[in-house]
């Protein structure tokens, strides 16, 4: 499977929207995820519009997976970078039910829990705080945005330690297809930089990213 990095400048050739959210952190930051989106979305707090029975994660959680949970990528747009999102209990779901794992723009608790999970979490960083009171989850299995990113349940996510990457699944294979191309022509420039002479440096363009 192509990098991040790959996959990114496929996405640029083929199109023109962002298509990377950045600065995420992992509990296992040395493991990738891939796989199709799911998404909830969350908002602010608020305390008297709050209904624990509408914005209850575990309803959304089940909403957005729509019974075919193995192998999808949790995707929580949180729209806060600061607010907790959820740690190992709550997320204990995506153990028991078979997801890929998650990813988010809010933060996560108890990364030591989460390491031990078969899925792969990655987030906007760790937090020892509780998400009751910062945010409240209000929809699932709708187009969500994630560092300026838009998300639209389906898509394939491809996460490591440089970032997240969005893959329309109706361009998949054309989006592997080019960043194996991508990496192909990279070691062809690796190559051509081992054998440059500084003349013909001097008097040619390069493309080499």
């Amino acid at each position: 499977m192509p990098g991040a990095a790959s996959l990114s400048d496929a996405l640029g050739r083929l199109y023109g929207h962002p298509a990377v959210v950045l600065d995420l952190v992992s509990p296992t930051p040395g493991r990738v995820l891939f796989g199709r989106a799911a998404t909830i979305r969350f908002v602010p707090f608020r305390e008297d519009v709050f209904d624990s029975r509408v914005h209850a994660f575990a309803r959304h959680f089940h909403d957005a997976v729509a019974g075919d949970p193995k192998g999808r990528v949790l995707v929580l747009a949180a729209g806060l970078a600061d607010c907790s999102v959820g740690g190992g209990v709550k997320l204990s779901r995506l153990q028991n039910h078979g997801l890929a794992g998650l990813v988010t723009d809010g933060r996560l608790r108890d990364f030591e829990a989460l390491a031990a999970y078969d899925p792969v979490f990655y987030c906007g960083g760790e937090t020892p705080r509780v998400g009751v009171g910062d945010v409240m989850p209000i929809a699932a299995d709708e187009p969500v945005a994630l560092g300026g990113t838009t998300i639209v349940p389906g898509d394939y996510i491809y996460a490591d330690r440089a970032g997240a990457v969005v893959i329309p699944a109706s361009a998949l294979d054309e989006t592997l297809r080019l960043a194996h191309e991508i990496d192909a022509e990279d070691v062809g420039f690796l190559e051509a930089i081992r054998n440059e002479v500084a003349g013909d440096v001097r008097t040619s363009g390069s493309s080499e990213r």
